[in-house]
């Protein structure tokens, strides 16, 4: 081999491992310290429910769920669900997972997200293809806007039929979480104690939704907008008032300039955080 091969050779070999450690994304510990995704699954299989915190236009936090959900089912009973599909909906996707209906079927019969096809039609198809329970575990939205207008006492109006979509009433309610404080301060003028409330019935009913399909002895996986977990709020919240002894893990989704050292703002956000590249290009 010639001097130039060696050396063209050698430059490539360089630049790959180079990219690879410029990478897009990097896992930390709540703490802050550098793991992999390796050792993050590793102790994720110990757990009963983890909530995979996104940033809903990260193709690389929908990578990785998908990657994770993988992982997880070589070792672990596992068991799927995911905010971005309500509970009103969850009969079309029953049909979907068991065959009954096609992908243009479910469009048609059930409220699916803008970004469905390319963000988590991969996670639902991976349900179906090895035959697992994906479970939409959030409030439908007609709903969450009935709060948002007039709070919880809307709810009292719904038929004993349509109560059976969301959280069990009356549900605990705390406004000085400090998840909920921070949606009052980015709204700014346009935020109001409904507008929390409509984010806690969210939470609420995810949760309930999330126990009332828990099995034991199985890990359910769940897939939600990072907000709805960080800072071991929201989901976990209402899921630690009604099963604290479960064993519970979150990961949350932010997005930095430089990856080599994750921001103390976002230290203690959960117990894993992905930290995605900034430049990083959305799906949407």
């Amino acid at each position: 081999m010639s001097k130039t091969i060696v050396f063209t050779v050698s430059l490539c070999l360089l630049a790959h491992f180079v990219f690879s450690q410029d990478r897009a994304y990097q896992l930390f510990t709540s703490k802050g310290k550098k793991t992999t995704f390796r050792k993050m699954t590793k102790s994720l299989e110990e757990k009963d429910i983890i909530l995979f915190g996104e940033l809903h236009d990260n193709p690389i936090a929908h990578w990785l769920q998908l990657e994770l959900a993988k992982q997880l089912h070589n070792s672990n009973p596992l068991l799927l669900g995911a905010e971005m599909i309500e509970t009103d909906n969850q009969q079309a996707l029953n049909a979907y997972l068991d065959g009954r209906i096609d992908q243009k079927g479910l469009d048609s019969l059930a409220r699916l997200w803008s970004n469905y096809k390319t963000d988590y039609a991969p996670l639902v198809n991976f349900a179906r293809e090895n035959k697992l329970p994906f479970i939409g575990t959030n409030i439908p939205r007609r709903y969450a806007s009935m709060v948002y207008r007039t709070g919880f006492a809307a709810l009292d109006t719904l038929s004993p039929a349509e109560k059976k979509w969301i959280a069990p009433l009356p549900i605990p309610f705390d406004p000085s979480l400090t998840k909920y404080q921070e949606i009052l301060r980015m709204m700014g003028d346009h935020g109001s104690p409904e507008l929390v409330m409509a984010q806690a019935i969210k939470d609420a009913t995810m949760a309930h939704s999330i126990l009332e399909n828990y099995k034991e002895g199985y890990l359910f996986l769940h897939f939600n907008g990072s907000f709805h977990s960080d800072d071991y709020q929201g989901i976990l919240w209402y899921l630690k008032q009604q099963r604290p002894k479960l064993k519970y893990a979150t990961i949350a989704t932010v997005s930095q300039d430089d990856l080599r050292e994750l921001q103390e703002e976002y230290k203690g956000r959960a117990d894993y955080i992905l930290c995605v590249d900034s430049d990083m290009t959305t799906t949407y």
